[in-house]
């Protein structure tokens, strides 16, 4: 198929779409609305660029005539104008060209980050705190909102565990790629000879799931309530407000206690485990199950790592791009955007290789 009759069905497909989702049986529908909404953003841009670009040639193939007939002393500005409409093409070529990459099923969603403390006891917890703050000021910067689902704080202040859903536009896109096992050097506070210790947390990123995309039945859970503990074991309420959701038909179990209420509870534990299944169905589908939840987790240990924090450099390392800058100060205070830029243009340039 040539690219301009791909383009004229992307708009005839546009087009389609603004019908569907004027149509009052669609509109009420809401799994149908849902999906046509997501296809028109998809759409949207690509159809702009589309009738942006079929301008621009018509702008260019009247600069390559009015050059042709110019007399010699217009020559000049004739061929000056004739390169900007060439340029204007070609920079209108290669923003359509990216933006009908394969898209990522999950861009526009929501994301929830869980966060644990790995190898190195207390320091990896020490860590996770750390990374939980810097993701917060990261999300500040981006005007995303930020809400923690459960947190389970470690003895000595850290984070032994944590949840918490970032809703924005473009979550997915920029924090996909920090799911991994991130490694610190640094001396611990714990550390009384002044040795530089090597500690990790394990971050795993999870795409939030529609009600009505992962339908949860009630035979196929069982729920356990219990009372809420802090750091230490030691009870933190008085009513078994804590509650532990286990699917049954693959084992997953997901349990809230931040909350006072075990209603509230169950309805942030239902939130995660919906993720939790939708990333394990789109896991399979792809026939990468197994492999994807090695890649964003392994074992959390040291040699397994995505990117390096070493604190006595100011240096922070993506192993995945061999990227390296020496602002950790900077990174860990939420300025991220070096970083995660240069990953999204990473996984740009490769799936543009990939369609060579």
């Amino acid at each position: 198929m040539e690219p301009t009759d791909r383009y004229v069905e992307l708009e005839l497909e546009y087009e389609q779409v603004l019908a569907r989702l004027a149509d009052p049986s669609v509109v009420g529908d809401r799994v149908a609305f849902l999906k046509a909404s997501r296809r028109h953003k998809e759409l949207e841009p690509v159809v702009r660029v589309v009738r942006e670009l079929r301008g621009a040639r018509e702008d260019e193939a009247i600069a390559r005539d009015l050059l042709a007939e110019a007399p010699a002393d217009e020559r000049d500005l004739a061929r000056a104008e004739l390169a900007g409409a060439e340029k204007h093409v070609a920079t209108l070529e290669d923003e359509l060209r990216t933006l009908l990459l394969p898209k990522d099923p999950n861009d526009g969603r929501n994301v929830i980050v869980s966060i644990r403390g790995a190898e190195g006891g207390e320091e990896a917890n020490l860590f996770a705190r750390d990374l939980l703050g810097m993701y917060q000021r990261y999300a500040d910067q981006r005007r995303w909102k930020v809400e923690v689902m459960e947190l389970q704080p470690s003895d000595l202040g850290g984070v032994s565990e944590v949840t918490f859903m970032v809703k924005g536009a473009d979550a997915w896109q920029r924090l996909k790629h920090e799911a991994g096992p991130h490694r610190v050097q640094r001396v611990p506070v714990t550390e009384s000879q002044g040795r530089v210790h090597t500690s990790s947390a394990a971050v795993t990123v999870l795409p939030e799931a529609d009600e009505v995309e992962v339908d949860l039945a009630e035979s196929d859970l069982r729920i356990d309530v219990y009372r809420s503990t802090g750091p230490g074991g030691q009870s933190v309420n008085t009513t078994d407000s804590a509650v532990r959701i286990t699917h049954l038909p693959t084992g997953v179990v997901v349990a809230m206690q931040d909350e006072k209420s075990q209603i509230q509870n169950r309805a942030k534990a239902l939130v995660v485990l919906r993720a939790r299944l939708l990333k394990l169905e789109q896991d399979r589908q792809s026939a990468e199950q197994s492999k994807a939840r090695r890649e964003q987790v392994g074992s959390g240990g040291r040699s397994e790592k995505i990117r390096t924090y070493n604190f006595k450099e100011n240096r922070v390392t993506d192993h995945r791009i061999g990227l390296t800058v020496y602002k950790l100060d900077r990174v860990l205070a939420g300025d991220l955007d070096e970083v995660v830029d240069a990953l999204v243009a990473d996984e740009r340039r490769r799936q543009l290789e990939e369609g060579d």
